[in-house]
């Protein structure tokens, strides 16, 4: 079957604090940190997912449903003044992102319910979900919060991530962008997420330094955990 767009391959791993310290003390002998990283070496991420009132996303992740899509509104560092929609299409284990850039007075109008000013919005991506938020009824579902450590390596367009300390807004239906509540999602504060995307092929020194006793690969969605208090 012909994809269209560009699509990645996206493998993801939950790992151990140990295997964490370990595999980004090999992995930062040869990549390098993204560029957009602080002195640190980290930037946070906020993602605001929608889905309806069936949870449509949700159950075709949980079901495993081959090609599937969602909608979510993300920035970083809590920064205000570069805020994306973005649509992640998943195509089993390949995904392709489509992203468009919101004002802040834009996001702010979407996430409380005013949307005719999508309508004939000059990008694609807008108007798309301005039908959806109309004929799937798609609403603001949950916030996702979390700390992110990337990693990149141009041959393959390598991108290697360790998410971290992963919250959710809980109940909260009123999302006010700069006054978020949240609680951790996970089972432990601790635990940590392992991204892996490429393009064609996954060059064989990444694959080496991440062979790791125990590693498995999983089915893991920061959006389903954090849906798990509803």
């Amino acid at each position: 079957m012909k994809l269209p767009g560009t699509y990645r391959h996206e493998l993801k791993y939950p790992i151990t604090a140990a295997d964490y310290h370990a595999l980004r003390q090999r992995l930062s002998s040869l990549m390098r940190h993204d560029v957009h990283v602080g002195g640190d070496g980290y930037y946070t991420v906020r993602s605001i997912y929608f889905d309806n009132a069936d949870d449509k996303a949700l159950r075709e992740k949980i079901y495993g449903v081959q090609k599937r899509e969602k909608f979510r509104i993300r920035y970083y560092n809590d920064d205000l003044s570069f805020i994306t929609l973005e649509k992640k299409v998943k195509y089993n284990d390949l995904c392709m992102k489509l992203d468009a850039q919101l004002g802040e007075n834009e996001c702010r109008a979407l996430i409380s319910g005013e949307t005719e000013w999508m309508r004939f919005h000059p990008l694609d991506l807008v108007r798309e979900l301005y039908c959806k938020l109309k004929y799937q009824q798609l609403r603001p579902r949950v916030m996702v919060y979390y700390i992110r450590e990337p990693y990149v390596y141009p041959p393959g367009n390598v991108r290697v991530t360790f998410d971290s300390q992963i919250r959710t807004s809980l109940f909260s239906r009123g999302f006010t962008l700069g006054n978020e509540r949240d609680i951790c999602a996970t089972d432990s504060p601790g635990d940590v997420v392992l991204e892996i995307k490429y393009d064609a092929f996954l060059p064989e020194i990444i694959s080496c330094l991440l062979q790791t006793e125990g590693l498995r690969r999983q089915a893991f969605s920061k959006y389903g955990v954090c849906r798990r208090f509803g």
